[in-house]
Formats: C-alpha cells, structure tokens, sequence
C-alpha cells in the first residue's frame, strides 16, 4: 500500500483543481452569454466531481487510486481544453491551468512516469 506522504501532491492538485473548476462553473454563469458557457460548466462540474473523488480515494489508500486517477488525467484534460476555448475569462483560464497541473500529477500517481 502507497504511504499517505506518497499521494499527497496529487491530492493537493486534486483538491486544487476541483475548487477551481466549482469557482470556475460558477463564475461561468454570471456571464452574459450562460449559453454558450454551458458546456465549460457542464466540464467543471464533472471535473470537479471525479476530482474530489480521487482525492478521497486516494487519502483512503484505496488500491482503485491508480485507476481513478488515470480517469481524471483524461477528464482534466478536457476541462483544460474546453476551459481554454474561453481563455478571455480569467476564471477559465486559471481553471484550465489548475487542470493540466492536476492531470499531470495524476498521470504521475497512475504510473505513466516514475
């Protein structure tokens, strides 16, 4: 079993990016064209739900941690894509840098790099 010291980055990125993408979604729907943001919110709200998930999966030790976490990379890195469409908004673009940071730290946990 991986030590809690050994998930810890990709926790914080986790928790990171999941806060991100809430204030994200939210910030999307006080703009002015909510329609066209609502598939960046729709994104957020997933990345943000598979975030916290692996977060706490990870914290558990569970032996699934690996395989959630290879499932976030790939959500993150469509929230980061969907984010960047609307890189004008300050709040997409720092989301979609909280997502990249988080999908490569998540790669790094599901064992693509050592």
């Amino acid at each position: 079993m991986t030590a809690y010291q050994d998930y810890k980055s990709c926790i914080d990125a986790c928790l990171a990016c999941a806060s991100t993408c809430n204030y994200c979604a939210s910030s999307c729907t006080k703009e002015e064209d909510v329609k066209m943001m609502a598939k960046c919110i729709q994104t957020d709200m997933e990345c943000a739900a598979i975030c916290y998930a692996a977060a706490q999966l990870m914290s558990l030790g569970s032996d699934k941690s690996k395989e959630i976490c290879r499932l976030c990379a790939e959500i993150c890195d469509q929230c980061a894509a969907e984010c960047e469409k609307h890189s004008h908004h300050d709040h997409c673009r720092e989301c979609a840098e909280a997502c990249r940071k988080c999908a490569d730290e998540c790669r790094k946990m599901a064992g693509y790099h050592h």
